[in-house]
């Protein structure tokens, strides 16, 4: 099962939901930290790899949807992603820019947090930030990440410095029974 928070439902992504992955990874703002704006074959190869991982990881960049509405406000999810020579499991997260500041990063990204400790045989979760991503690192720390390196990505011809966020799963179970605990 998918997470689900009381605002959000995720579910995988399907061709209906191009143009509502368009209006996030075709804005330049939005995709700042990727170095602009994706084009739509960009976006379609972004869509059709999300596809690929739900049938060969089992999981991948979900919609989020706005519980409310039914709309697709964004996309959060967990991936198998390299740092240097390490695979690793990250929770990513991007969202509309109309939707930002309203909590839904942290809500989403939580929720796909727990669903991979609960649900994956991981010990430890990451997400990987660009150096410049304040509002990113910002979630990480949210989320109970912190910095374990930092590394240098080549990518759409530029050096982009990085910061490997991680949470394992000793301290996930500390955040998790705190915020369970009963309010006296």
């Amino acid at each position: 099962m998918l997470p689900r928070t009381a605002r959000l439902a995720l579910r995988e992504m399907t061709d209906d939901d191009l143009p509502s992955l368009a209006a996030i990874l075709e804005d330049p703002l939005a995709m700042t930290a990727y170095e602009g704006a994706f084009s739509r074959e960009e976006t379609l190869a972004w869509l059709r790899r999300m596809q690929e991982r739900y049938a060969h990881d089992g999981f991948g960049l979900w919609a989020v949807i706005l519980r409310e509405t039914g709309e697709m406000i964004g996309q959060c999810g967990i991936t198998r992603q390299s740092i240097e020579d390490d695979e690793v499991l990250e929770v990513g997260y991007l969202f509309r820019r109309d939707h930002w500041h309203r909590g839904y990063a942290v809500e989403a990204a939580t929720a796909c947090r727990d669903w991979a400790f609960r649900t994956l045989d991981t010990d430890e979760v990451y997400t990987k930030i660009r150096s410049t991503n304040i509002a990113s690192m910002n979630v990480a720390i949210r989320l109970g990440m912190t910095v374990r390196r930092t590394y240098t990505t080549h990518y759409r011809g530029v050096d982009m410095p990085h910061l490997a966020f991680a949470l394992d799963r000793r301290r996930w179970r500390e955040l998790v029974d705190v915020a369970n605990a009963p309010v006296e």
